[in-house]
């Protein structure tokens, strides 16, 4: 058997522990010699007792126990170990007859059980399943956490390069009352900046005032951005408040400015700068308190080449120039982004398998976070369980990654404005551990590279495993 502190010394900081509690010596063996030959850490014990006093020394990533013992049977143990540390991964040996027995103990918190007698890779797949559900649920609790990091933020949501620089001018400019002009693809959460904006400034106990400048009619623009009196026109029946009126005190967001009528451009330009605006019909002019945030899917300055966007308000509107990076040029990202909107849509325990991930991360998405959201709601209703697998994703979406990964199109989808090669580099080290349930020796094996090479690497990218056991 081995003591504690054996286990300790044997223990290397990269491989996943596993305890084995079994008082059959020779079954104790052949387990042990299984998953060292796999790659883990192995300690055993003869006993309950002892068992229970090697997980208090060493908090093994996942304990193997018989349940049937002498003294303190398997039941026991699970109990022990459950009240000391409730997310303890504990699989359960059991003779062939006795799976009731199992069950129960599943629900009394077990993970999973095998039943005597076994072969190796039965054992083996259901120790790596096991891992791999204790990986997917540590990265669950660091989601969450950076999530929490993002209250601030409203539901603006990422922990990116490119997402942290948009946090800082936000945090820069929000209290402030200089325009912004926010660019960026369509989906991409323009408006959810532009709401961070305001509710971090003076201004957040003012209204919020948005209005689709694509979405209204030419011939009506004008009376919804500045109002109207009874009779300007035919059917003006009554007076009308504007949207700018609407948000006095507050904040004016304008999106898709880019598509606003060149001849209504210099009104909007006079009431930016002369802070006036003039309803339509009416000869008396109103003061205007609004902030003016703006966003556009288009290119503003080759529209001004185009003659179709006017300069001046272009330089009036973009004091704070903003932009908002497509999903794939944050695919870092994509983690966060579905566990805040398994949250959103009331199913914060939805995880995402290995695979999956590797698919979500891999796909170029063309509608950015927006199509993002409608595919995790649409995967939480047609949902079996609250693992969403490779299987559970669409056929376009499979379909299309495996397109872009293929060996004539290259082993990864680069986007067109670059790509870091250290970031890729880091990818690549986490997802060949992940792959080899972070086992060194295979990992570096996968990638044909010397073992002390991926070392070098892992410490040089700060690359550490889903759960460290402290001795």
């Amino acid at each position: 058997m081995s003591s504690s502190s054996d286990f300790r010394e044997s223990n290397q900081p990269m491989k996943p522990t596993i305890l084995i509690i079994d008082d059959d010596t020779s079954l104790r063996r052949v387990l042990e010699y299984n998953l060292q030959e796999a790659g883990y850490a192995v300690g055993t014990a003869a006993s309950g007792e002892e068992g229970l006093r090697l997980f208090d020394a060493v908090a093994p990533n996942l304990v193997i126990t018989d349940m049937k013992m002498p003294g303190m049977d398997g039941m026991q143990v699970l109990k022990a170990i459950k009240e000391k540390s409730p997310e303890a991964l504990v699989i359960m040996i059991t003779a062939f007859g006795t799976v009731d027995v199992a069950v129960e103990a599943m629900k009394a918190g077990a993970y999973d059980y095998i039943t005597k007698p076994f072969n190796r890779d039965e054992l083996r797949l259901t120790v790596a399943k096991a891992l791999q559900f204790c990986g997917l649920a540590v990265e669950n609790k660091r989601l969450k956490r950076e999530l929490a990091d993002r209250v601030d933020f409203g539901a603006m949501v990422g922990s990116s390069a490119a997402m942290e620089k948009v946090f800082q001018v936000v945090a820069k400019v929000a209290d402030t009352e200089a325009s912004v002009l926010i660019t960026g693809e369509s989906g991409t959460g323009k408006e959810l900046v532009a709401r961070s904006i305001h509710i971090r400034s003076s201004r957040k106990n003012g209204p919020f005032v948005a209005i689709n400048c694509a979405a209204i009619p030419r011939d009506l623009l004008e009376s919804e951005l500045f109002g109207h009196v009874k009779g300007a026109f035919t059917g003006a029946i009554k007076d009308k408040t504007g949207k700018c009126a609407l948000a006095d005190g507050g904040t004016l967001f304008l999106d898709e400015v880019g598509e606003l009528p060149l001849e209504l451009q210099p009104k909007l330009l006079r009431a930016l700068q002369e802070r006036v605006i003039e309803p339509v019909g009416s000869a008396k002019e109103l003061k205007l308190d609004v902030r003016v945030v703006a966003a556009t899917n288009r290119d503003v300055e080759q529209s001004i080449a185009d003659g179709t966007f006017r300069e001046d308000l272009y330089y009036r509107l973009a004091v704070i120039p903003l932009h908002l990076p497509p999903l794939r040029q944050r695919r870092d990202d994509i983690p966060l982004l579905l566990k805040h909107f398994c949250v959103k849509h009331k199913a914060p325990q939805v995880i995402f398998d290995t695979q999956a991930m590797a698919l979500l991360t891999a796909y170029a998405w063309p509608g950015n976070v927006r199509e993002l959201e409608n595919l995790v709601e649409r995967l939480l209703i047609m949902r079996n369980s609250d693992t969403i697998t490779a299987g559970d994703l669409t056929d376009k979406l499979r379909k299309s990654t495996t397109a872009t990964s293929s060996p004539s199109a290259g082993v990864v989808t680069l986007p067109d404005d670059g790509y870091s090669l250290e970031q890729l580099e880091h990818e690549v080290v986490v997802q060949s551990l992940e792959r080899n349930n972070w086992n060194q020796t295979a990992a570096a094996r996968f990638l044909r590279i010397p073992r002390h090479t991926l070392i070098y690497r892992m410490e040089k990218y700060g690359i550490n495993p889903p759960e460290k056991v402290h001795s």
